[in-house]
C-alpha cells in the first residue's frame, strides 16, 4: 500500500516526537523531574484535541465508563499485584514494600499525587493525542495499539533501565486496549494510576523514579571503593550491596519529595518537611 504524503509526514513525526524527544531528553535532562514537562505536553496537547474535528470531548473524561470496566480491570490488577509481589520477594525481598513500610507519610503523598501529577498527562499524550493524531498512519486497531505502547514505552528510557522500558511497554498495551474499548481518558487512569501505585507499593520504584540512575551511580562509586579497600569475600561484597541500596533509598526519596513538593500547586506542600530521618 502506498503512503499519502500526510502519512508520511505524520509517521516522520511521530518518530521524532517520541523517539526523538525521549533520546533528546535522555541525553540532555536525564535525572530531572519530568513532572513540569508532562503537565506542560497536557496543556499542548488538550488544547490540540479541542481543535481536531476527529477528536470526541467527552473521551476527555466519561466517567461513566468505569462501571462496565471495573470487574476485569480488578481482576487483572489482582492477579498483576500477586505476580509482581512474589517476584520482588523472590528477587529483591529487602526492597518489598520498602516504601509503605519505612516511610508510609511519602507513600501516601505519592498515591495521592501522582495519578493528578503524572498520570492524566500521560495518558492524555500517549492514549488521547496519539489515538486522534496518528490515526491516519496506524488506523484503530492492532497497529495503533502498538504505537501508542512503544511510544510509551520507549519515553522510559530516562529512567535509566530497560526494565522500566519493557513494564511501561507492557502497561502501554493495557492501557491503550482499555482506552480504545472506553473512549474514556478517565477509565484509562484509573488503570494506569493503579498499576502505578503497586510498582510503588510492591518495591520497584526504583525503576520509575527520575533520579534513579544517577544515584545508582553515585551509591556504587563509594561502595566500589569500599569493597577495595575492604578484605575480599561473600561478606564484604553483600555489605557493600546493602550499603548501596541503602544510599540509593536515601537520596532518591530524599530528592523525589523535593522534587514533587516544589511541582505541586498547594502552597502549602513548599513548607512540607521531610519524613523524620530523611
Amino acid at each position: 500500500m502506498r503512503l499519502s504524503r500526510r502519512q508520511l509526514y505524520l509517521g516522520a513525526e511521530f518518530a521524532l516526537l517520541f523517539g526523538g524527544g525521549a533520546a533528546l531528553y535522555n541525553a540532555r535532562f536525564r535525572g530531572t523531574s519530568p513532572i513540569p514537562v508532562l503537565i506542560a505536553l497536557g496543556a499542548g496537547v488538550t488544547r490540540q484535541l479541542r481543535r481536531s474535528a476527529t477528536f470526541d470531548r467527552r473521551a476527555f473524561w466519561r466517567a461513566g465508563a468505569l462501571r462496565p470496566e471495573a470487574g476485569s480491570m480488578a481482576l487483572l490488577a489482582g492477579a498483576s499485584a500477586a505476580a509482581l509481589t512474589g517476584a520482588v520477594a523472590a528477587v529483591r525481598p529487602a526492597d518489598l514494600f520498602e516504601l509503605p513500610r519505612r516511610h508510609p507519610g511519602l507513600w501516601a503523598a505519592v498515591m495521592v499525587l501522582y495519578p493528578v501529577l503524572s498520570v492524566y498527562p500521560q495518558e492524555l499524550v500517549f492514549r488521547a493525542f496519539v489515538f486522534d493524531r496518528y490515526a491516519p498512519v496506524f488506523g484503530d486497531g492492532t497497529a495503533m495499539i502498538a504505537a501508542s505502547a512503544a511510544a510509551f514505552g520507549i519515553v522510559h528510557i530516562a529512567f535509566g533501565s530497560w526494565i522500566s522500558v519493557l513494564l511501561s511497554g507492557a502497561g502501554g498495551v493495557l492501557f491503550a486496549l482499555r482506552y480504545r474499548r472506553t473512549g474514556s481518558l478517565f477509565a484509562a487512569t484509573v488503570e494506569h494510576s493503579i498499576y502505578g501505585v503497586l510498582v510503588f507499593t510492591v518495591g520497584l520504584g526504583r525503576y520509575f523514579y527520575h533520579g534513579a540512575a544517577e544515584a545508582t551511580l553515585a551509591a556504587a562509586a563509594p561502595a566500589a571503593a569500599r569493597t577495595t579497600a575492604a578484605p575480599s569475600g561473600d561478606g564484604a561484597a553483600a555489605g557493600s550491596a546493602l550499603s548501596a541500596r541503602r544510599s540509593w533509598s536515601t537520596s532518591a526519596i530524599r530528592s523525589w519529595w523535593r522534587r514533587i513538593r516544589s511541582s505541586s500547586p498547594a502552597a502549602s506542600w513548599s513548607a512540607a518537611p521531610l519524613p523524620a530521618g530523611w
